[in-house]
């Protein structure tokens, strides 16, 4: 059978699709798979990484608003949404796939729009607890679309379509043990704090991460590893507040701070508590692992999912939410040593956030793809 999948963006759109890619394989060690990107360097990165061959096609998102300037881009968008369609159209004619499968980002929408046009099954997976502006888009047009949350069918158009599945995720994060993963990391016995605010970065967050590192660099209180996402001039940024912070003090080698955590299904298994933004992606892994979070939602995403999505979560008592107005080096390091302090309160988090996860959503929907081909 040959697979056809389209996402982009940012890696949480592109894991849950690595997630299925992977399950596919060990299921059906024969069958073909190519992805289709918006050639955004994330996808370009983290796919052929994976052992998977991409095809890139030219499209940018619509503006919302109607200012000028966003009039003229979204007119111009028009007319890279037609080249986009023409390119899946090749893309598809010469790959000929039995199903087409999305898991977010703009470019599934000329990739399933056109798939079903050719009488092709096409899968959409929406991984927050609200649909976005390319879910609300496909909705008509896909037969299937699969969430990550239960009870959400009265938020979309055609409820007979939309199926609970959970949001798939990479197999690696299925066999991390604690203890294994803290002795490959070299982890002391002080609790593990591991904290990343998304793939792209996020400024506001990683100056308050850097007076937040400051303090635990006085308090010796636990170990700290810190992605600051975007690139290496991001973690410049960042190095250069931190050393001005604490009068250039060295940064001792239980505080780790990179770009990119590419062992993240390690690392999340070593820590004891999780700092992160609210994507749908990240909250299933930290739920399947069974991991406490401390979530402070994006304030810049479309119609606050980030929020939503952390709230689900909350109310169950898996996560404290913070909002990032509120959020300063000082009290985002009060509230991770009030909840490191009580371990009992923190297992119960542990426990709350596991209940959440769906261990067997990448079968799931495997088993459903190959049903509808």
């Amino acid at each position: 059978m040959r697979f056809l999948f389209t996402c982009g963006g940012t890696a949480g759109h592109i894991n849950p699709a690595l997630a299925l890619a992977d399950e596919i394989k060990r299921t059906m060690p024969d069958s073909k798979i190519l992805f289709v990107g918006s050639g955004r360097r994330m996808e370009n990165r983290l796919i052929p990484q994976a052992g998977y061959d991409i095809k890139n096609i030219k499209i940018s998102g619509f503006e919302r608003g109607v200012t000028p300037n966003k009039l003229i881009r979204n007119f111009k968008n028009l007319r890279s949404l037609a080249s986009a369609a023409a390119q899946s159209s090749e893309i598809i004619r010469i790959f000929t796939p039995d199903v087409a499968i999305g898991t977010g980002g703009y470019v599934c929408y000329p990739v399933l729009k056109k798939a079903a046009q050719l009488g092709i099954p096409t899968i959409l997976h929406e991984s927050n607890a609200v649909p976005g502006l390319t879910t609300k888009m496909l909705m008509k047009t896909v037969d299937k679309v699969l969430v990550a949350f239960p009870g959400v069918e009265n938020q979309y158009r055609y409820p007979g379509k939309v199926i609970f599945t959970g949001t798939p995720v990479r197999g690696s994060f299925l066999t991390q043990t604690k203890h294994t993963a803290r002795m490959a990391l070299g982890v002391d016995g002080r609790p593990l704090v591991v904290s990343f605010w998304g793939s792209l970065g996020a400024e506001k967050m990683n100056e308050v991460i850097s007076d937040f590192i400051a303090l635990d660099i006085e308090s010796r209180l636990f170990n700290h590893i810190h992605a600051t996402g975007g690139n290496d001039a991001v973690m410049a940024a960042l190095k250069k507040r931190l050393h001005d912070k604490t009068a250039g003090a060295r940064i001792p080698e239980w505080i780790d701070i990179r770009t990119y955590i590419d062992n993240m299904a390690a690392v999340m298994a070593a820590s004891d508590l999780i700092l992160c933004r609210g994507g749908a992606s990240t909250l299933a892994e930290l739920a399947l692992m069974g991991k406490p979070a401390v979530i402070v939602p994006s304030p810049n995403v479309t119609n606050n999912h980030q929020e939503k999505n952390a709230l689900q979560l909350a109310k169950i008592g898996g996560a404290v939410v913070m909002y990032e107005k509120d959020c300063t080096g000082e009290t985002l390091y009060q509230t991770v040593k009030t909840l490191l302090a009580d371990k009992s309160a923190l297992n119960d988090m542990a426990a709350a956030m596991k209940k959440a996860g769906v261990p067997d959503s990448a079968n799931k929907i495997v088993d459903l793809i190959i049903s509808m081909c």
